[in-house]
């Protein structure tokens, strides 16, 4: 089983300001105006979006001990679909013609409209991953999504903040060694 300070722990010294941050955003007191149910439905999202498998794999078995299996595959889901969209989507911003807009995206996309959980978490989970992704429309319409239900700016900063502290995680872990993470971790 997975442990925080193991993943933390697996982290070189370089990293250190990585360490300390994931040890910060994935608390309430770190990731201001989020339940802890957001925080790591967020995380789990983020890694799922990391392409990091063994380290996906550790914070899903963190993140299972905050969550519901509607939001376990939620989490997954919105990295999933946004895989698609934030190609598509910054296509469409990056190709500089309007009429490509215009066409339908014929692509299915149904989770977003039923994702099993609330529409207001999962765009939580939709923009944290488009974040990472770097599609700038997607950020934008999930952002104001967010708003429309209320959410406030801080929660919406504390979301990205997890997204690029568990990213980064991610990305660093892989460059030292794909098994690293799953070894270091082991309770």
């Amino acid at each position: 089983m997975s442990t925080l300070e193991g993943i933390r722990e697996a982290l070189p010294g370089y990293a250190r300001d990585l360490q300390l941050n994931l040890g910060t955003v994935l608390t309430p007191a770190g990731a201001p105006g989020l339940s802890e149910r957001q925080i790591w439905a967020v995380a789990l999202a983020a890694a799922a979006a990391s392409r990091n498998a063994a380290f996906s794999r550790d914070m899903q078995a963190l993140a299972a001990r905050h969550l519901d299996a509607a939001h376990v595959s939620a989490a997954h889901a919105a990295a999933a679909i946004m895989a698609m969209n934030n190609v598509y989507y910054r296509f469409l911003h990056l190709v500089e013609d309007p009429e490509y807009a215009k066409l339908p995206a014929r692509l299915r996309m149904n989770v977003i409209g039923a994702p099993g959980i609330a529409k207001a978490d999962f765009e939580l989970l939709a923009l944290a991953v488009s974040a990472i992704n770097g599609c700038g429309t997607c950020v934008a319409s999930h952002e104001r999504q967010l708003r429309q239900h209320g959410l406030a700016r801080e929660a919406v900063q504390s979301a990205v903040r997890i997204a690029a502290t568990v990213h980064a995680v991610a990305r660093v872990l892989e460059s030292v060694g794909g098994e690293t993470v799953g070894k270091a971790v082991a309770a």
